[in-house]
C-alpha cells in the first residue's frame, strides 16, 4: 500500500516538442512501410530464382556427372570445374563440404544451380553479401553474372553438425 495514492489523471498531455517528434517517428515509419514493395521491385536487391523438387539421388549423379565432364583440375581432392561461358552451374552442398570447386569467367551469365544431399546448408558467398538458403529434395536456380575478378569463399552459414566450421567452398572468377 502506498503512503500516498496515485493521482486522479496519471498522464500529462502532450508538449509540443514530443508531438512533433512523435509525429516525424509517425512519418518516416509509414514512408519506410510503403516503399517496401518499391525497393522489391525496383531495387534490384532480391535474385531471379527459380526451384524445382528434386530426388538427392538423382541430383548427385547430375552434379558428378556434370564435374566429370568440365573438370580442368584438382584441389585438395575436390575436382575444380569450369562450365563454358553462359552455360549451368551444378554446386552440392554435402555434410561439411561444397562441392566442386567452381571456375567462372567475369562477365558472363551463368545459371547456378543448388541443392543438399543431407541437411539443411546456408550458402554464403564472402566477401560479398549473398546469402540463400539450401534445403534438401530442393534444386534452386540462381542466375549470376561475376563482375570481380578474384577468388571467394563459400560460407556455411547455417549449422550443420560438428565439423560446420570447416565447411568452406571457392568459387573462382577469371
Amino acid at each position: 500500500m502506498t503512503i500516498h495514492p496515485p493521482e486522479r489523471i496519471w498522464w500529462k498531455p502532450v508538449s509540443g516538442a514530443e508531438r512533433l517528434y512523435i509525429s516525424a517517428a509517425l512519418l518516416f515509419t509509414l514512408t519506410t512501410f510503403f516503399l517496401m514493395p518499391v525497393w522489391h521491385f525496383l531495387g534490384a536487391q532480391n535474385p531471379n530464382m527459380q526451384t524445382y523438387r528434386v530426388d538427392k539421388a538423382e541430383y548427385l549423379q547430375k552434379v558428378t556427372a556434370w564435374a566429370d565432364k568440365y573438370k580442368v583440375g584438382e584441389r585438395a581432392g575436390v575436382p575444380v570445374v569450369e562450365p563454358p561461358p553462359g552455360g549451368d552451374v551444378y554446386l552440392l552442398a554435402r555434410t561439411f563440404q561444397w562441392f566442386p570447386v567452381i571456375k567462372l569467367k567475369a562477365g558472363q551469365t551463368y545459371r547456378v544451380h543448388v541443392s543438399s544431399s543431407d541437411l539443411v546448408h546456408g550458402l554464403s558467398l564472402q566477401p560479398l553479401n549473398m546469402n540463400f538458403m539450401v534445403i534438401p529434395g530442393y534444386e534452386y536456380i540462381l542466375y549470376v553474372t561475376p563482375t570481380q575478378k578474384g577468388e571467394f569463399g563459400i560460407v556455411c552459414n547455417e549449422f550443420c553438425g560438428l565439423g560446420h566450421h570447416l565447411m568452406v567452398g571457392r568459387l573462382i572468377v577469371e
